[in-house]
């Protein structure tokens, strides 16, 4: 089992960047794929992007494409998420999440078995 906890949400103003983390508790962190996916008020949850627990594989939503980079420090029980020219349709609450399923469903929720609380994230037009 893991537990998750994110960090690094908070308010920008458009076209800025923000940085997410996301620490993961036990020893197996480096045999999980993670994933980031995010929920706006109103809406379902969507799929964001996704790394393989090596690293070398990474998925992203195309709304997101060239903007945002998922990465991993197995080292450090960490994932990220760097969001770069963000916009105010970025706004919502990004959840991380762990699977130990293989990735041909990446973009769906139910592939995933752990997921953290989140945190918000604000864009300001």
């Amino acid at each position: 089992q893991v537990q998750l906890v994110e960090s690094g949400g908070g308010l920008v103003q458009a076209g800025g960047s923000l940085r997410l983390s996301c620490a993961a508790s036990g020893r197996t962190f480096s045999t999980y794929n993670m994933g980031w996916f995010r929920q706006a008020p109103g809406k379902e949850r969507e799929f964001v992007a996704a790394i393989t627990w090596s690293g070398v594989g990474t998925y992203y939503a195309d709304s997101v494409k060239d903007r945002f980079t998922i990465s991993r420090d197995n080292a450090k029980n960490t994932v990220y998420l760097q969001m770069n020219s963000l916009k105010p349709e970025d706004t919502a609450v990004y959840y991380c999440a762990a699977s130990l399923r293989g990735m041909t469903w990446y973009s769906s929720s139910n592939n995933y078995d752990y997921w953290g609380q989140g945190t918000q994230v604000t864009v300001s037009s």
